[in-house]
C-alpha cells in the first residue's frame, strides 16, 4: 500500500527535523573543531535517506523537491508543500538545538565567512546544491540505476564533499531549510532569504544538467538498460564529474582543511555513482589510459576527447576557485623558497606512482572483469582517495588525477604555477595508470574484454 500524504509529510518533517537539529549541534559543541561536523551531518543524512526514502523520498530540501519537481520526478503541486513541511522542521530543529547553548556562546549565525562576501556565498551554495540535486536526481530517479542499494550513501556523502571545500565560506548550508532553521531560530534575518535564491538557483541547474546526461530520462530515446549515450554526452559526463571533484580538492586545500582526502574521496565517489553508467565516470587521465591499455571496449577512440574534456573540467573548477578565493593559490611541485621543508621529486614521484596506481588497479579490478562489484563500485574507487591522499598529502599533495594537477598548475601559474610541474605529475600519474593495467593483466584472464 502506498504512503498516504500525511505520512509522506510526516517522514518529510522527520528528517529535516534531524538533519538541522544535528547541524546545530554540532556547531554549538564545537564537534567543528575536530572536523567531524560534516561527517556527522551526513551520516544522519544517509540514515534517514534509508530510513525514509520509501514513505516521502526523503528528500529533507526545498531545492531537492524544486530540482525533483522540475525534472518531472515528482508532481510539481507538491514540492510547495513538501518545502513547507521541511523548512517548518528546520525551523523547529533550529530552536530545540539552542537548548544545547547553555554556555553562553555567541549564537550561531548565518553568513559568510571571515574575508568572504554574498558572491564567494552565491558560488558555493549554488554549485554545492546543484551537486546535491544531482545526484539526487542520478542516483535515486534514473531509470538506468533503478533499484540500487548506493543511493543513500552517495547523496549523504556530498554533504562531506561540500561541507568541508564549502563550510568556512558560506557554513555549508545547501538546504534552505538548514538556512531557515538556523538563522529564523538565531533571532537574525536576511541571509536566509539570500541563500533560498542561490540554492534554488543550484537546484535549477542540476535539473538542466540531469536533462543533458540523461536523454533516456526525458523522452529522447528508449527506456531501460540497453539505451546508448552518445559521446557528447559522455564528454559533459566527465566534464562534470571532473569539475565537482576538482572543485572539492581546490577549495579544501586553500581552506587548508585536513579532510581533504576524506571531501576528495566523497566527490569522487557520488560521481561515480552518478554517472557511472553514462560514461564509465574516469574523471582521471590515469584511468582514462589504464582502460585503454586493458583494453576496455570503445576506449581507445573515446581516450582523447575523454582527457581534453577531464582537463577542461579540471581548468574550469580551477578557475571557479580563484574567482572565490582571490587571494589564494596552490598547485603541485617540490621544495620552492617558499616551502623548503617540502619533499623533493625522488619521494613524490614514488608517492604519486604508486598511489594513482592503486585507484586505477581497484578501478580495473572491480569494474571490468567478468563479474564487477553491482553496488559498492564507487565507494571501493573513492576510498583510494582517502587512503592515498592521507598517506601521501604532505609528500606529494596527493593529486593522483593528471587533471587534478595540471589545472590548478595552469590556472596559477601567474602565482607561481609552473607548468613542468604540472606536466611532471601528469607523467608520473599516467606511469601509475600504465603499472595499473600491466599489473591487472598480469592478475586477471583478459580474454573477458569487452
Amino acid at each position: 500500500m502506498a504512503p498516504t500524504a500525511a505520512q509522506k509529510y510526516i517522514a518529510e518533517f522527520i528528517g529535516t527535523y534531524l538533519l538541522v537539529f544535528t547541524v546545530g549541534c554540532n556547531v554549538l559543541t564545537n564537534a567543528g573543531a575536530g572536523n567531524w561536523a560534516a561527517s556527522s551531518i551526513a551520516c544522519v543524512l544517509m540514515v534517514s535517506i534509508y530510513a525514509l526514502g520509501g514513505v516521502s523520498g526523503a528528500n529533507f530540501n526545498p531545492a531537492v523537491s524544486f530540482s525533483l519537481g522540475l525534472s518531472g520526478k515528482m508532481p510539481f503541486r507538491e514540492v510547495p508543500v513538501y518545502a513547507f513541511v521541511q523548512i517548518l522542521g528546520g525551523v523547529l530543529a533550529g530552536f530545540s538545538f539552542h537548548y544545547f547553548d547553555g554556555k553562553g556562546q555567541k549564537p550561531f549565525l548565518l553568513g559568510p565567512g571571515d574575508g568572504f562576501n554574498w558572491f564567494h556565498v552565491l558560488m558555493v551554495e549554488s554549485l554545492y546544491t546543484c551537486m546535491l540535486c544531482f545526484v539526487v536526481l542520478n542516483v535515486a530517479t534514473a531509470r538506468k540505476n533503478a533499484n540500487n542499494e548506493f543511493y543513500g550513501i552517495a547523496i549523504g556523502f556530498v554533504i562531506i564533499a561540500g561541507g568541508y571545500a564549502a563550510g568556512g565560506i558560506s557554513g555549508g548550508a545547501f538546504n534552505p531549510a538548514v538556512a531557515f532553521g538556523i538563522e529564523l531560530s538565531s533571532g537574525s534575518f536576511g541571509w536566509s532569504y539570500l541563500y533560498l535564491i542561490y540554492e534554488l538557483l543550484g537546484a535549477a541547474m542540476a535539473s538542466a544538467l540531469f536533462f543533458a546526461v540523461r536523454p533516456d530520462d526525458n523522452g529522447q530515446g528508449r527506456d531501460g538498460e540497453d539505451f546508448e549515450y552518445t559521446l557528447p554526452t559522455m564528454l559533459l559526463s566527465e566534464f562534470i564529474g571532473t569539475f565537482f571533484l576538482c572543485l572539492t580538492v581546490g577549495f579544501c586545500v586553500l581552506q587548508k582543511s585536513p579532510a581533504t582526502p576524506w571531501s576528495a574521496a566523497a566527490a569522487l565517489m557520488c560521481m561515480i555513482f552518478s554517472l557511472g553508467n553514462v560514461s564509465g565516470a574516469n574523471f582521471n587521465p590515469a584511468v582514462t589510459l589504464a582502460l585503454v591499455l586493458r583494453g576496455a571496449g570503445g576506449m581507445k577512440e573515446r581516450a582523447i576527447p575523454y582527457m581534453v574534456a577531464q582537463l577542461i573540467g579540471s581548468l574550469g573548477a580551477a578557475m571557479v576557485v580563484r574567482a572565490t578565493h582571490h587571494n589564494g593559490t596552490y598547485g603541485f611541485g617540490p621544495p620552492t623558497p617558499a616551502k623548503p621543508d617540502s619533499f623533493g621529486w625522488g619521494p613524490i614521484a614514488a608517492a604519486e606512482i604508486v598511489y594513482t596506481f592503486v585507484l586505477c588497479f581497484v578501478v580495473l579490478c572491480v569494474c571490468t572483469t567478468a563479474t564487477p562489484l553491482k553496488q559498492f563500485y564507487g565507494l571501493a574507487i573513492g576510498s583510494c582517495v582517502t587512503a592515498g591522499g592521507f598517506a601521501v598529502g604532505a609528500v606529494s599533495g596527493g593529486a593522483l588525477n593528471p587533471a587534478v594537477a595540471l589545472g590548478a598548475t595552469l590556472v596559477h601559474m601567474d602565482h607561481g604555477g609552473k607548468v613542468v610541474n604540472g606536466l611532471s605529475f601528469a607523467a608520473l600519474e599516467l606511469l601509475g595508470g600504465a603499472l595499473a593495467a600491466v599489473a591487472f593483466r598480469a592478475t586477471h584472464d583478459v580474454k573477458d574484454k569487452s
